[in-house]
């Protein structure tokens, strides 16, 4: 990435990477579908709440995968064999450590957290079936997301793509068989979707295996290096502190929406289904430009790192855009694909009428914090995110329900105004940081 294109190389990194999101997002849509469908409101209601519970870990994982690419990209753009084979062994047994911890504390943490939530009497038994069991496979998820995430990291992301598009085949097929052919309900889904994802780690581990080259595993060397743990964890932990203290306080956001009850609930899983999907391109791109600003950063060639922010921030805001238009359009349509519930329908409708033209706010978050991970200053992003997606967030709660009576306008604006807060201070941070850049010749 560190000559040609920058727009074809932005895309070409992207696109591979989005479709991989996307197939990534069908595991638990599936699931959502599957269980809305044959099940029944409560069981959509179980599945879709979850999502905050389980990001607060997988938020963990996926901030030492951050850390690990940016190290892992900076030592590739640079030619450094021997750093980028260490960054690696260290990497995967960071990722072995962590998914046997994040398996146990996450069984221990579903009852607290489903309370937490205050979790309906109709939702809770269900909901607690679901969490159990994907905690007790998480490791599958983990494993795939951190080879994946080296193998990106070196600008390879059509390989993590095909492993993921045959185990959510894989995936979808075992939730049809054990929910209708064998009526195991939410547990059935559950077990479809940890089998499918270990399937995608064996996968994504097997080739590593079998790469000769600096990036390739040796099973042998796998350890920790300090020296290079450090590195990772200086931008890794930042990043993954933020996301799992963001979704710890989404549980909170979660507790306002249950009460209004299991349609509303099952009215906000749908919508959130959708919102994954409209905010996949973004995504990708904001992650294709992290790669993108690291190996340019580790070549020191800083005219073209800010020419590639700016092409990733266009890029972004027009096809958001556009997505957020089109579900707009055709909400009644894509509700209909998780209930015929007219009640529920009627929750996600106004969901979505309400929340999505503010998707264009998250464009400038995402990319440059990005951008700022990509030349290792993880800090300013974590401190913003959590400053804006959880202070604000709850503060902002907090008043709604004291002076307004817990109103749902407010509560489905609650997300909308977190983001335009936390755009407004990394556009600011990150024109700070480019001017210290440009006025630093040297680095």
């Amino acid at each position: 990435m560190t000559q040609g294109s920058i727009w074809r190389q932005l895309v070409g990194f992207s696109v591979p990477m989005a479709i991989g999101l996307l197939f990534q997002q069908l595991y638990n849509t599936v699931d959502t579908i599957v269980v809305g469908q044959f099940v029944s409101t409560q069981a959509l209601a179980a599945v879709g709440s979850t999502s905050s519970i389980i990001n607060m870990l997988v938020g963990l994982s996926a901030g030492l995968s951050t850390g690990a690419s940016v190290i892992i990209s900076q030592c590739y753009g640079a030619h450094d064999h021997r750093s980028l084979h260490d960054a690696v062994h260290t990497t995967i047994t960071a990722t072995f450590v962590m998914s046997v911890l994040c398996t146990f504390l996450g069984i221990l943490i579903v009852e607290p957290m489903l309370a937490m939530m205050s979790t309906p009497p109709d939702v809770m038994g269900e909901a607690r079936t679901y969490l159990t069991i994907y905690f007790a496979g998480i490791s599958g998820l983990f494993v795939y997301n951190m080879g994946s995430g080296i193998l990106r990291a070196v600008g390879d992301s059509k390989r993590p793509l095909y492993f993921l598009l045959f185990s959510a085949v894989i995936n979808t097929a075992f939730d049809l068989l054990f929910v209708i052919v064998f009526h195991m309900g939410v547990d059935g889904v559950a077990y479809a979707t940890i089998l499918a994802q270990f399937l995608s780690a064996l996968l994504v581990l097997f080739v590593l295996t079998h790469d000769h080259t600096p990036y390739g595993i040796r099973w042998r060397d796998l350890r920790l290096s300090r020296g290079m743990l450090r590195r990772i964890l200086a931008i890794g932990l930042p990043s993954g502190v933020q996301q799992a203290i963001t979704s710890f306080s989404n549980v909170f956001v979660q507790s306002y929406i249950n009460f209004f009850g299991s349609a509303c609930m099952a009215g906000w899983s749908s919508y959130n289904k959708l919102d994954s999907y409209i905010t996949v391109p973004l995504q990708a791109i904001a992650l294709a430009s992290t790669t993108f600003v690291g190996q340019n950063y580790g070549s020191n060639n800083l005219e073209r790192t800010r020419k590639g922010v700016n092409q990733a921030l266009g890029m972004s805001l027009v096809v958001t855009a556009a997505l957020g238009v089109l579900v707009m359009i055709f909400s009644r349509p894509c509700l209909r694909l998780f209930t015929a519930d007219a009640e529920v329908m009627e929750y996600g409708t106004r969901f979505i009428m309400i929340i999505s033209p503010f998707y264009i706010m998250s464009c400038f978050n995402q990319i440059y914090a990005g951008a700022l991970r990509g030349v290792g200053n993880a800090n300013i992003p974590m401190i913003v995110m959590l400053g804006s997606f959880v202070v604000f967030r709850q503060v902002y709660l907090l008043v709604n329900r004291i002076a307004f009576d817990n109103s749902f306008l407010g509560v489905s604006l609650a997300y909308p105004m977190g983001w335009v807060v936390c755009s407004v201070l990394m556009v600011f941070f990150y024109r700070r940081s480019l001017r210290r850049a440009q006025n630093a010749p040297s680095n």
